[in-house]
């Protein structure tokens, strides 16, 4: 085996963008930030590469036909070496976050055996795999606001919500995308079953939930100057996801760039909330 096949095999560009999701929940319930966060970019970053190697290891056999350059089919990484690779950074993830206390443990634990759960079984059932994906995207933020306890979590959940609904629109339409390739592999998925039509009605009526509830007024850093902010990322999370509508096959979708309106509008919305919530606790 190749250290770099080894490294490789955790998409270490993906974990650390994971990391961060934390000190951004954590910034959000309470407007601050502190050294014990590391703790927890730790963790997510550590579970999130113990979750790419296990999804690569229980997917050698399609890697082989789709991209035999990644490291189990290539020969770089054997396939007991990645499921061990992947039950280390499992334990470490989970043992760095036992400075940060209980709670960030037991969404650390819960969050592991997903990971797992979504490589070995959860991606191919239609929909389960966007729910789970679109579960720990929002979970990061969740992950980061309980290093302040139950209610500094609490805080997060508006957020937590607004990134699941948009996540789900964003998997679904990227699922439509793909529809071509994954019916060549057998891959049964939201799109393929009810097509691409009905998916993309679906994404937007995602993106839709996602601006409903970042407009409401229960949201902790909720006010005048927060709703104009928030009106530009919240057009182009529903504008992202219109593009689809009216598509009937994958090409169509991917030439609307929906998936990456929706992206940038998330991002923003992202920007203007971690803004709006320093401004609250100052």
């Amino acid at each position: 085996m190749s250290v770099r096949g080894l490294v490789d095999l955790t998409r270490p560009v993906n974990a650390a963008a994971a990391g961060l999701g934390a000190p951004v929940g954590y910034l959000i319930a309470t407007g601050t930030l502190t050294p014990a966060v590391l703790f927890l970019v730790a963790g997510a970053g550590l579970i999130t590469a113990a979750g790419n190697a296990i999804n690569d290891y229980y997917d050698a056999d399609i890697d082989r036909i789709n991209r035999p350059d990644r490291p189990i089919p290539s020969g770089q990484v054997t396939p007991r070496g990645a499921f061990t690779l992947s039950a280390l950074l499992f334990l470490a993830g989970i043992l760095a976050c036992i400075p940060a206390g209980p709670l960030c443990v037991a969404i650390a634990l819960v969050n592991s055996l997903l990971l797992f759960l979504y490589a070995a079984r959860l991606k191919r059932i239609p929909l389960a795999g966007n729910l789970l994906v679109a579960y720990l995207s929002g979970s990061l933020f969740l992950f980061g606001g309980a290093l302040a306890g139950m209610e500094g979590a609490a805080r997060t959940l508006p957020l937590v919500l607004i990134t699941f609904l948009a996540m789900m629109a964003r998997e679904i339409l990227k699922g439509a995308e793909d529809l071509e390739g994954d019916r060549a592999f057998g891959a049964v998925t939201l799109p393929a079953v009810v097509g691409v039509p009905r998916s993309s009605l679906l994404a937007l009526s995602c993106a839709a939930g996602a601006v409903l509830v970042s407009l409401l007024p229960m949201i902790p850093w909720w006010s005048p100057l927060y709703l104009a902010s928030i009106a530009v990322p919240d057009l182009l999370i529903l504008g992202g996801a219109g593009r689809a509508v009216g598509c009937s096959d994958g090409p169509c979708v991917r030439s609307s760039k929906a998936t990456i309106v929706l992206k940038a509008g998330m991002f923003l919305a992202l920007v203007v909330i971690c803004g709006a919530a320093i401004i609250r606790a100052g």
